[in-house]
């Protein structure tokens, strides 16, 4: 059995690229806190890398797009305190700084060892699995967003793993393309994971976005790691296999909502054998100071009450003793 820890939303730009990445008084392992234990633990290690990682680039469209993020090169040192494996980049802020940005932190990241998939040179690049030799697994990760459909990438052009979808799944050629990608994935590798940077900031998962999930697994991937949206979502078990519809935000300076508690989600740890997931092991955490650590036990108290309901809505049961969740998948 293999151990692997997905993270929702990284974003390491803006106040957390002024006050922790750029300052030389903080050590990298600072950022993770508490929670560096539990991720080290286990086997291989993703995360959504919300920003670019670059000192190139200008903001793309300042005068219409609110928000551009972007982090200096010293970022990397805070993903190797953390041993990330790997990196999602098909997301609305990979771009923010334009094509010269996002490919020096293509250059940065392969130079670092930390794969990276959803975000190329050309859409054939976006497209290529990340791949990952564990003990007795071969994980393949491949990444789409919903997001800024200018930026999807081309034959020629830079960019992200766009894909358009409606109520009844993806729309062609989106549709022919996934099941080419996931095709791929399924001959190279005993897990596939679909990371979806789909949906609005907040609210439960549309009608579109479960369609998605359920056509994403039908074409032969085996657990689909929703974000994007601020708060952690329902998990759905599917014909055996886990949807996780939004992983939450992991590490930002945003506003917290009071209500939507926008600063707490989980660190999710997945318990693979022979290619299936059997278990889901959600570590509560919360957003402190531009950095993550374990939430304490009124915070686990709030996910508890909340992540229960959220997944009961899909007829699934996550237990709730001790200081963790757990969810069966088989």
């Amino acid at each position: 059995m293999v151990n692997i820890v997905l993270a929702g939303d990284v974003m390491l730009g803006r106040l957390v690229d002024r006050y922790v990445i750029q300052n030389r008084s903080v050590r990298p392992e600072a950022l993770w806190g508490d929670v560096l234990p539990v991720m080290r633990a286990a086997d291989c290690r993703f995360i959504n890398l919300e920003c670019v990682i670059s000192s190139q680039g200008e903001e793309w469209h300042p005068a219409t797009k609110a928000f551009h993020f972007r982090a200096h090169p010293r970022a990397l040192d805070f993903l190797r305190a953390a041993k990330i494996d790997g990196v999602t980049l098909a997301n609305n802020h990979v771009l923010d700084y334009g094509s010269a940005a996002l490919l020096d932190c293509l250059t940065l990241l392969d130079r670092t060892g930390i794969k990276r998939t959803g975000a190329g040179a050309t859409l054939e690049e976006a497209l290529k699995p990340a791949l990952f030799d564990l003990p007795q697994e071969r994980i393949a990760v491949v990444a789409l967003t919903d997001n800024e459909p200018e930026w999807e990438a081309t034959g020629e052009k830079p960019g992200v793993n766009y894909v358009g979808y409606q109520s009844n799944g993806m729309l062609e050629p989106y549709r022919s393309r996934m099941i080419r990608v996931l095709s791929l994935a399924r001959r190279q590798a005993d897990l596939v994971i679909v990371s979806a940077h789909v949906g609005p900031n907040w609210g439960a998962p549309s009608r579109a976005i479960q369609a998605l999930a359920h056509q994403l697994l039908d074409m032969g991937a085996d657990l689909y790691w929703g974000h994007s949206n601020h708060t952690p979502q329902g998990i759905e078990v599917y014909k055996g296999k886990a949807i996780l519809y939004s992983a939450g935000d992991f590490v930002d300076d945003y506003a917290v909502d009071k209500d939507e508690r926008n600063d707490l989600s989980f660190l999710f740890m997945l318990e693979v054998e022979k290619g299936r997931i059997g278990r889901i092991t959600l570590h509560p955490v919360r957003i402190e100071d531009l950095g993550v650590r374990l939430a304490d036990e009124e915070e686990w108290q709030f996910l508890k009450r909340t992540m229960q309901a959220k997944c009961k809505a899909f007829g699934t049961t996550m237990e709730g003793e001790g200081k963790a969740g757990t969810v069966e998948v088989m």
